[in-house]
């Protein structure tokens, strides 16, 4: 930690001559004001944001949908009209001393949102119609409407992505995109990579709904971008940031299965912005406890008990019209204990696994550009530092207690240089450095297990976009230093776009990437089977995997009069060599192991079909579905007595997800929402059963209603109350293990049975 606070000084002393060396321009009294109407209903809109494109200076319609942007700078700028459900307007306008000018504007109502800003497609702000690459985006709607409080329960509704639970006794989750496990996936908070293998053990079920502003997917490998790890694709997570003030109280309350088993959701935000939109700061919190549920009556926990509490903020400062200064933190601490007997101490248990983490994070950026966006600098750091008391065993094990402690974090700069014409076409040139060092000690003193891991990774990375209004042309490359691999590795990307018409996009896609051999969340994680735990070791001679992926896709956008529509259909192939597998090699000392080594290879390949369908405000559907193949390139021994397997476990050749919402009436909305898995093979371990054997699982359709209604207690005040129904049809498993010798990985399926839930929210 005392290493991130120095590199933080540092940072702000390098920052301080650079904001010292760009003065704000001159204000002067050139004012704008203006109001914002539906363009259909003709009604005034609130909370519309405008802003001078290429400048920090904004505002946001007030609850008559009128604004008012006084002592502008004069010159030429672009007035930049947007939000969220809206097509994006801009205006030229000229500004000078002394002279008001007014600016209204009717907006088009866009359910679809392909205006839509991204980051994660070039790591610069894009639209997703103009991204050279897919980027699928959640925004806090999607989270409201399938009452997904955390992050790990809204991801099931994003094409080509599943979230997993792989232990009965903890609730261990991991998040698959494509078919391929969690630590093939790059999870980043605001672009920066500090989850760290320790944080995504259970950090999907830790970042709460109210902290985040949207979340971007992109599918296929992103080492070039974002370095090691991005293989099947990356999720970024952006969190809120202040627009005006306001503040919001919310609870949810849910039944378990329909029993006495409940889950206890508070959350709390709040945003504050001053008179002139020179400073704001975002505040959230959020306080959890769900009961531990036993859905076969034998004793022992199916879902473990769970007591979360978040608090944050994410605060920004304009230093000048052309810099901002961004500052984010976050603090969670958690409990969770699974396994029976859960109100005795762990090791008076017959099965237990009780954790709690303490987790500190946050990130400081500084954004400097020209006048004319020519030149974008910016610098940033992010720190995560997490804290783990855990115990994983029985009372056979009394010492099986353990401490983990990580601290990861990434200093870099980037930079960005926009060509008027660079050969045949406008270019956008990007360039960065960054560092990235983890810390982990790991201590299982109950089991003579010690691991002490320190990754570090210097990287560079270069990229040129050509692109215009119908090609777009992206050649790159990063180069990472990873410390556990004794060479430098090169990870380039080629992306092209063709528009032929303003409404169709043909994208053609090429990355690669590799994971290091490296400690990864599933070995902190210590498995139950048959009342015995089981361990993962990695093989001395183990080298890093590597990842060629190739994509090619057609996203067409079309309106229908009152009904937009959108459809997309995407082809993807991953190939992997030296893949990792797991391979049981036996017991030592009452432990079983699991050896990760080098296998053959393996090739996961697809279809990802998504369409999306809008009538006005009244009427929103969207769907997708993926249908895949994932082998390894010869069969894979996985257990010393089952057979081997050619197909990778845990991916289900198909799969897929729905949305819904109908608004009869402005206050009223029905929102039903549903994912679909398919059969997949999954391992069963001896203990309760005789031997091991892999499992064709049956398939899982997961609907779930949501009914909403918006009351109006005062002009800025709104009360909602909301009630449904998650899993409506029960589509649970039902062959869960039994007793003391059950196997606690042996899990799939949806996370929770038949849930009902009712929620209130109050909004100012």
């Amino acid at each position: 930690m005392k290493i991130f606070i120095t590199i933080l000084i540092g940072l702000c002393y390098a920052l301080t001559p650079a904001m010292a060396v760009h003065p704000e321009l001159k204000s002067s009294d050139a004012n704008i004001i203006g109001h914002v109407l539906d363009k259909k209903s003709g009604e005034h809109l609130s909370y519309i944001t405008i802003a001078l494109k290429g400048t920090t200076i904004g505002t946001t319609t007030d609850n008559s949908g009128h604004y008012f942007l006084k002592n502008l700078p004069e010159g030429t700028f672009v007035l930049e009209v947007s939000a969220v459900g809206f097509k994006t307007q801009s205006r030229k306008i000229q500004l000078k001393k002394g002279k008001t000018l007014e600016e209204n504007f009717e907006l088009e109502e866009d359910a679809i949102a392909l205006d839509g800003v991204v980051v994660s497609a070039n790591r610069s702000e894009t639209t997703r119609r103009m991204a050279p690459t897919l980027v699928n985006v959640m925004d806090m709607k999607l989270f409201e409407n399938t009452n997904s409080a955390t992050l790990s329960q809204g991801l099931n509704f994003q094409p080509g992505v599943r979230v997993e639970t792989n232990c009965q006794n903890c609730g261990f989750q991991q998040v698959r995109i494509n078919g391929l496990d969690g630590p093939y996936t790059q999870i980043l908070i605001d672009s920066r990579p500090i989850f760290s293998a320790l944080s995504g053990v259970y950090g999907l079920e830790q970042i709460p709904a109210n902290m985040i502003e949207r979340v971007e997917v992109m599918r296929g490998g992103g080492s070039a971008l974002f370095g090691s790890s991005a293989i099947a694709g990356t999720i970024n997570i952006i969190t809120k940031e202040p627009l005006r003030n306001s503040a919001q109280l919310a609870h949810t309350l849910t039944s378990i299965g329909g029993s006495s088993s409940f889950d206890n959701n508070t959350s709390l935000n709040a945003s504050l912005v001053t008179d002139n939109n020179r400073a704001g700061l975002y505040l959230f919190g959020q306080n959890r406890h769900r009961d531990a549920y036993d859905h076969n009556g034998d004793g022992y926990s199916e879902m473990p008990k769970l007591k979360n509490q978040t608090v944050g903020f994410r605060s920004y400062l304009k230093t000048s019209t052309y810099s901002k200064l961004t500052f984010e933190y976050h603090h969670m601490q958690e409990f969770r204990r699974g396994g029976n007997l859960l109100n005795r101490p762990p090791h008076e248990a017959d099965i237990a696994e009780q954790i709690e983490h303490s987790i500190d994070g946050g990130g400081l950026k500084f954004d400097l550009f020209t006048p004319s966006e020519k030149h974008r600098w910016s610098a940033y750091t992010s720190v995560q530092h997490t804290d783990r008391d855990s115990y994983y065993g029985s009372k056979k094990d009394p010492n099986a207690y353990g401490k983990t402690t990580d601290l990861t974090y990434v200093l870099g700069s980037q930079y960005v240089y926009h060509f008027d014409r660079c050969l045949f076409m406008p270019a956008d040139l990007t360039s960065g450095v960054e560092y990235n060092q983890d810390d982990l000690e790991d201590d299982m003193w109950g089991y003579n297990r010690y691991t002490q891991q320190t990754v570090r990774i210097g990287s560079a990375f270069l990229q040129n976009e050509w692109k215009n209004e119908k090609w777009s042309l992206l050649v790159g490359g990063r180069l990472d230093k990873h410390n556990l691999i004794h060479r430098a590795i090169f990870s380039p990307r080629a992306n092209l776009r063709f528009n032929p018409t303003k409404d169709i996009n043909l994208r053609l896609s090429y990355s690669s990437g590799f994971r290091a051999p490296q400690a990864f969340d599933e070995d902190l994680h210590i498995e139950n089977v048959g009342g015995t735990v089981s361990m993962i070791e990695r093989a001395k001679n183990l080298k890093e995997e590597k990842s060629q992926s190739f994509s090619a896709s057609a996203d067409l956008y079309h309106r229908f009069g009152a009904f937009q529509v959108n459809l997309l259909a995407e082809g993807f192939y991953t190939r992997l060599s030296d893949v990792f597998v797991l391979e049981d090699i036996g017991e030592r000392d009452g432990v079983l192991i699991k050896e990760r080594r080098n296998g053959s290879g393996a090739r996961v390949m697809g279809l990802t079909l998504e369409g999306k369908l809008a009538y006005l405000s009244l009427f929103q559907l969207q769907a997708g579905a993926t249908l895949q193949q994932s082998h390894y390139d010869e069969p894979e021994k996985w257990s010393k007595t089952a057979p081997a397997e050619k197909k990778i476990f845990r991916t289900p050749n198909t799969y897929g997800y729905f949305t819904a919402t109908y608004t009869p009436i402005k206050p009223l909305s029905i929102a039903l929402s549903g994912t679909y898995t398919g059969s997949m093979l999954v391992p069963h371990k001896a203990g309760y059963i005789a031997d091991d054997v892999a499992v064709n699982t049956p398939d899982f359709f997961d609907l779930g209603v949501k009914v909403a209604y918006d009351f109006k207690l005062y002009k800025s005040m709104d009360l909602q109350l909301s009630a449904g129904v998650q899993n409506l049809f029960n589509a649970y498993q039902s062959d869960f293990d039994k007793g003391v010798e059950r196997d606690s990985g042996y899990i799939y399926g949806p996370a929770s049975p038949r849930s009902y839930f009712a929620g209130l929210r109050i909004s100012y």
